[in-house]
């Protein structure tokens, strides 16, 4: 009788049909990934004794300017870019587990 119970436990606890890991996730596509804005070429007057005429030096501070406002919305995509790395690398970590512990 007790080899009986116990093979009738073991059936319970032995699972017969294993459930199917989810699709692998895809990774974030290329082209959402933002590009860094460039920064403007520096004069080579700026390095120089003499400094750099106003109107260059002028342009220069221009071109800094727009540089750093363009930062802001890089720094936003880029921060949304991580955040969708992220979440494809948890869930291909997710994924590798479901498939390793499929095979136990």
């Amino acid at each position: 009788m007790p080899r009986k119970a116990l093979a009738a436990l073991l059936l319970l606890l032995t699972p017969t049909a294993q459930a199917a890991c989810p699709t692998p996730p895809a990774p974030p596509p290329v082209s959402e990934k933002p590009v860094k804005p460039a920064l403007p070429q520096k004069p080579a007057c700026l390095d120089a004794k003499g400094g750099c005429p106003g109107w260059e030096a002028y342009t220069y501070n221009d071109g800094i300017k727009a540089y750093n406002a363009q930062l802001g919305p890089y720094r936003t995509g880029a921060e949304a870019y991580a955040r969708k790395l992220k979440a494809y690398a948890d869930g291909s970590v997710a994924y590798a587990n479901c498939e390793m512990q499929s095979m136990q």
